[in-house]
């Protein structure tokens, strides 16, 4: 089953994500992160975390790094600094400015 929703995010993001600009908030963007959080914390609640993603991500949010956190939870992940790479993250910080 977990293969199943990661085969539909697979396909959202090869045929339907490319239709549309790029808006997502966040990176990892949206669709990835439902992908790790499927494959971290399961099908239940990978897709909880994933769906409350995409829900935090909407034009009244600043968005900025939030990789899937190790404990479950539905709230943006504290401390990012500790899941990513220091180039990645001030990459994205330097591009937001």
């Amino acid at each position: 089953m977990k293969r199943f929703l990661i085969g539909i995010v697979r396909f959202y993001q090869k045929f339907i994500s490319p239709i549309f600009p790029p808006t997502c908030r966040y990176y990892p963007t949206c669709s990835t992160y439902m992908i790790d959080a499927l494959k971290k914390h399961g099908i239940l609640l990978g897709s909880i975390m994933g769906l409350a993603r995409i829900i935090r991500c909407n034009p009244f949010i600043r968005g900025g790094v939030d990789p899937v956190p190790d404990n479950f939870t539905l709230r943006r992940n504290p401390h990012p600094e500790r899941y990513e790479d220091e180039i990645i993250v001030n990459a994205f910080h330097k591009n937001k400015k």
